[in-house]
């Protein structure tokens, strides 16, 4: 995991599970004597993997799927942070064994963060806890104490942009001119779809009891947890809330009204539930684009930092990037307004009554919520992974070439 939740294991199974779709052989490498990281084995929807603790070329390219591969597969450098990344040698013992020009590398970054670094400094103050009233001298003196160069330098080097065999996919739903110009070698996509839920909402519509389900990622839900509660309280017929968190909960509920599952959970079991929910409430981005995906309503909670007039969001890009995307389909302002609201901690309560009751944009929950805008097919970053492991094994080879053909095309 590169970031706190599961999200990333979830990605990279994403991909894998594309790729096999489209026919090829899936591998789980990993050296003897060094166990998996945290939470690898799951329980997770695997695609059909082989498990190897040695490589056995039996084909003439590699392909690699990774998280972030500049932090997570990275070799060890010299210097500050130089460790290397925990896929650090298995990425290097795939590149020697088919070379590098017959290894592409894909690494999966965190989606719908495309920002410039300005507006990388501007967050990382907003979120450290400077008022918004004092940014804009915060980022005046970053600049002029040449933190924002050396973010440029350390972003660049991170996230490993002068290898050339790696694909970098920095998925969203809509490209950002501003991050394309600052950042080339980074390739903007549209979502990594579950492909999990075509043609639900219909059925899912009809289900009887009303349950909502919530994947309680942030360690911050237990602090709204007591107001949508409150908001269900009048819902008539009563609906039953099922909490799923991976860490320890310790926030009381009513056991009556509200179920919560601590830790692993079986992953077709929480995918039945997902799929006949009436409401989800989802965090990060792959239950959002499940959740998009499934069709119905749903809410998107991604955490807080702080208390009372200093409460703020945690990376609130997703959250930004899913209101554009409401606001370029038309969407319900009134709706758009409760989902914002909602994403910060605010009028929690107000908001799920008013779900859970149908007012407003709620009576008729659009599906699509809306479109991506991206041409094709770099609207589907499953489809782009696909593209560019066809031309690997087309090729024999070049994968350097392909990476630089890719990110071009990227650029229209």
């Amino acid at each position: 995991m590169v970031g706190g939740g599961l999200g990333d294991i979830e990605e990279v199974l994403a991909a894998g599970r594309r790729l096999e779709r489209a026919g090829h052989r899936l591998l789980l490498y990993r050296r003897p004597g060094r166990p998996l990281p945290r939470s690898v084995d799951g329980p997770w929807d695997w695609p059909r993997v082989e498990r190897r603790g040695r490589i056995l070329r039996r084909a003439a390219c590699a392909l690699t799927i990774t998280p972030a591969w500049g932090v997570s597969a990275a070799p060890t450098r010299p210097g500050p942070l130089g460790r290397g990344g925990p896929w650090e040698v298995e990425a290097r013992d795939v590149e020697r064994a088919y070379g590098p020009d017959r290894t592409l590398h894909v690494s999966l970054e965190e989606f719908a963060r495309t920002l410039t670094v300005l507006r990388e400094t501007r967050e990382r103050l907003r979120e450290g806890g400077v008022p918004a009233r004092a940014l804009a001298r915060g980022v005046a003196r970053a600049r002029r104490g040449h933190e924002v160069d050396a973010f440029r330098v350390a972003f660049e080097r991170f996230r490993a942009f002068d290898r050339p065999n790696v694909l970098h996919l920095f998925a969203t739903f809509a490209p950002d001119g501003a991050f394309a110009r600052e950042f080339p070698a980074a390739v903007q996509v549209g979502p990594l779809w579950p492909h999990r839920y075509p043609g639900r909402p219909g059925r899912r519509a009809r289900a009887r009891p009303r349950e909502w389900v919530w994947y309680a990622s942030p360690a911050s839900a237990e602090a709204i947890a007591p107001e949508v509660v409150r908001g269900l309280a009048g819902a008539r017929p009563p609906v039953r809330l099922l909490v799923r968190s991976p860490r320890p909960w310790r926030t009381a509920l009513p056991p009556g009204r509200v179920e919560v599952i601590q830790g692993p959970y079986d992953a077709r079991a929480w995918q039945d539930r997902f799929a006949r929910a009436e409401l989800r409430i989802v965090t990060g981005s792959r239950t959002l684009l499940e959740a998009l995906e499934a069709g119905g309503p749903f809410l998107y909670f991604n955490g807080v930092l702080g208390h009372g007039r200093r409460r703020r969001r945690h990376r609130p890009e997703k959250a930004e990037a899913l209101l554009a995307l409401g606001r370029r389909a038309g969407r319900s302002g009134s709706l758009l307004r409760d989902l914002a609201d909602f994403a910060r901690g605010r009028r929690v309560a107000a908001v799920v009554a008013r779900a859970a009751r149908r007012r407003g944009g709620w009576s008729r929950f659009p599906h699509p919520f809306g479109r991506v805008a991206f041409p094709a097919p770099y609207d589907d970053a499953g489809a782009v992974i696909a593209a560019a492991a066809r031309a690997l094994a087309d090729r024999g080879g070049d994968a350097a070439g392909i990476v630089r053909a890719i990110r071009a095309g990227s650029k229209g």
